[in-house]
């Protein structure tokens, strides 16, 4: 088995949940370099990793590695991405891909010219625990899903001159940076959306130039609705993350608080199945080398990482237009297929942007 070398790019607090799973990783890798303008932050993560190498810019690091993990500030995924991939590197990018669909098909078309792989971190992908929720949806284990509910409530609250308060530089606000991977979620779940609204709000995070709070439903082809409810402004919450899926035989919750999967009917509860809630960033480095050694697409690959951004774009231009959001068409790639057709299948007929009061976009 290859032991790869790879370069961490950007030392500031995410980096952190990365340095917890490569110690388990090192017999397939080895940390060769950690870069940051701020030299202070690299040497720290370097120390921590048993990296040989610090430096303050990627440049200076790329002809010593195989690969590179990407953990910036969005607005410079797509710069930093593209001189890595131009130099032959593999790319583990955090989310979102890049700013603009252009940008993010500029990173896709250099990796396929390359020949290297290009993979977006959406570590919930991995866990174990969602796997399992996948596989129950997917056998119909507990019947028929048809509705879906995602929250993520926490506090963030960035010190004032920092990238991520501004829209500019994260890419629009809470929802763009931290639901899309609950949209790449739902859009594994459930397949293909049909049409959707979004609301956001600066309420009670003030200190956000784009939405802190937001609001998001999907309804899929297949009749299966989707929310996400996601804020920076919580200051105390009992659901924290969870996930529940409605299916006709009952409630599946994932408590990713607790690590515990369980199905709920009526006044019956069963424990499915409980993991480290940690391991999902271990899984996603892991998918990272294999598709890496196996030369093959990872399961988080740029064109669901695209389609998944293409549905959050539309769902923000209808949103400014006062329309419902028309999604078809925009999902096609086949981890996006949903749960197999039931017996009888859900007749649906889109409702999208059937209002004459407002501007149609």
């Amino acid at each position: 088995m290859t032991r790869h070398r790879i370069a961490i790019l950007g030392c500031g607090g995410m980096e952190k949940s990365h340095q917890q799973v490569f110690g388990d990783l090192s017999d397939r890798v080895e940390v060769v370099a950690c870069v940051d303008p701020i030299l202070e932050r690299a040497q720290a993560a370097a120390e921590a990793l048993g990296a040989p190498i610090v430096a303050a810019h990627h440049s200076e690091v790329l002809e010593h590695v195989d690969s590179v993990l990407g953990v910036l500030p969005h607005h410079v995924h797509h710069e930093v991405g593209m001189d890595a991939l131009r130099a032959g590197k593999h790319v583990l990018m955090e989310k979102p891909l890049a700013m603009t669909e252009q940008e993010c098909r500029d990173l896709q078309a250099e990796a396929e010219k390359q020949g290297v792989i290009l993979m977006t971190a959406y570590p919930m992908r991995y866990n174990p625990l969602v796997v399992k929720l996948k596989e129950l949806i997917d056998n119909h284990t507990y019947g028929q899903l048809f509705h879906v509910n995602i929250w993520t409530e926490q506090y963030t609250r960035y010190e004032p001159g920092h990238w991520a308060l501004k829209k500019e530089t994260l890419g629009g606000g809470q929802f763009v940076s931290h639901g899309c991977h609950y949209i790449d979620l739902m859009l594994w779940f459930c397949g293909r959306p049909a049409e959707g609204i979004h609301l956001g709000t600066t309420l009670g995070t003030p200190w956000m130039e784009g939405e802190g709070t937001s609001d998001a439903v999907i309804r899929f082809e297949n009749g299966i609705l989707g929310y996400h409810g996601g804020t920076w402004g919580a200051k105390g919450s009992r659901l924290k993350y969870a996930i529940h899926a409605q299916f006709s035989e009952g409630m599946v919750e994932l408590n990713f608080r607790a690590g515990t999967l369980t199905h709920i009917h009526g006044a019956d509860e069963t424990l499915l199945a409980q993991n480290d809630i940690k391991k999902n960033v271990l899984g996603e480095i892991v998918e990272f080398f294999d598709a890496i050694d196996e030369g093959r697409a990872p399961h988080t690959d740029a064109e669901q990482s695209i389609q998944g951004l293409q549905v959050i774009w539309k769902l923000y231009e209808a949103e400014q237009n006062r329309t419902m959001a028309d999604l078809r068409g925009i999902v096609t790639h086949p981890e996006f297929s949903g749960p197999p057709t039931p017996a009888e299948p859900i007749e649906f007929t889109p409702m999208v942007n059937n209002r004459t009061d407002v501007p149609q976009g």
